[in-house]
């Protein structure tokens, strides 16, 4: 069986869409299907929707979970493949950016042997500058720390049950699944897609939250902004070494040593490289601490299936 992972945010208009889309795909290839929609604290009635397809739709299996409250992308595609029982689980998109129809392109990998097949994006869709430069600025920063090629990636995946129960017995509390799944190592193959239009409503994803994801997955996964501190140190070092040969060679010719503008400037900057690092130090000392209080990632509210 194929499970499916859907995590909803605020996609009442979705999800029965999603449903009849995915249902169109996989059963006239015969392929028994589960859809786990995992709900992340939406406001709207995005579970009581989940709540009726899952009473009414007799072709698949429906398992809904609703968080307490909003925890995140990150924790729901983490508690929607905890719950899964298929053998082997894919993750998507509500909204239907990510097709359907690629589901059975990966099906057929799956069943030729991959372990773990990545869906990247042939192209983008509609996306404003802004977006744009955001993305390729976040993705080349995360594939230069880690090695690995970033920048066309998604949470659109398939994974054999074996990959699946590896990625649940992670203990760490701040993941990032679209760079984990590679981490695992398996067997792995690439499908690409166009991603879509949204089928209805708008993005939840705000600069804000686009800021605040990437520091997140930056930090979750790598330690580059540490080493950057390092670098950083080093080459000030260097600097000073030739600032002090100056100034000494300076003072044995007899000449003044002048600069009162240059030496606030360096201050200033040496101050404010002082402080981005104590920030930097100070964050993943927060992750560390996040990580020491071992809180659950999430909190599964209430659960609703299908009639057996």
């Amino acid at each position: 069986m194929l499970s499916i992972v859907l995590p909803v945010y605020n996609e009442e208009e979705n999800i029965v869409r999603a449903y009849e889309a995915i249902r169109d795909v996989l059963v006239p290839k015969d392929i028994a299907f589960e859809l786990v929609f995992v709900n992340d604290g939406s406001k709207d009635h995005s579970f009581d929707v989940i709540k009726k397809l899952s009473q009414e739709v007799r072709d698949a299996k429906i398992l809904g979970l609703s968080f307490s409250r909003n925890f995140g992308k990150e924790a729901a595609i983490f508690t929607g493949l905890s719950h899964a029982t298929g053998d082997v689980c894919a993750v998507m998109d509500c909204d239907l950016q990510h097709p359907p129809e690629t589901l059975l392109e990966m099906y057929a990998m799956w069943q030729e042997g991959f372990e773990i097949i990545e869906g990247v994006k042939h192209s983008r869709g509609k996306e404003s500058f802004v977006y744009k430069t955001f993305a390729k600025l976040f993705y080349k920063l995360i594939s230069k720390s880690t090695g690995i090629e970033m920048y066309r990636s998604s949470d659109f995946k398939m994974l054999d049950r074996k990959v699946v129960d590896e990625y649940v017995k992670l203990s760490e509390r701040n993941i990032f699944f679209r760079a984990l799944s590679s981490w695992l190592g398996f067997k792995s193959a690439v499908v690409e897609f166009d991603v879509k239009e949204r089928n209805a409503g708008t993005t939840k994803w705000s600069i804000k939250s686009l800021v605040r994801y990437a520091i997140g997955s930056i930090t979750s996964f790598t330690t580059a902004p540490m080493q950057l501190i390092t670098f950083s140190g080093v080459v000030f070092f260097i600097f000073a070494i030739i600032l002090g040969i100056q100034s000494v060679v300076k003072w044995a010719t007899g000449h003044a040593l002048e600069g009162f503008t240059t030496v606030i400037l360096l201050l200033l900057i040496t101050g404010s490289l002082i402080m981005i690092s104590l920030g930097i130090i100070g964050y993943y000392l927060a992750r560390i601490y996040e990580e020491i209080k071992g809180r659950p990632r999430s909190i599964v509210r209430e659960i609703v299936k299908s009639p057996k």
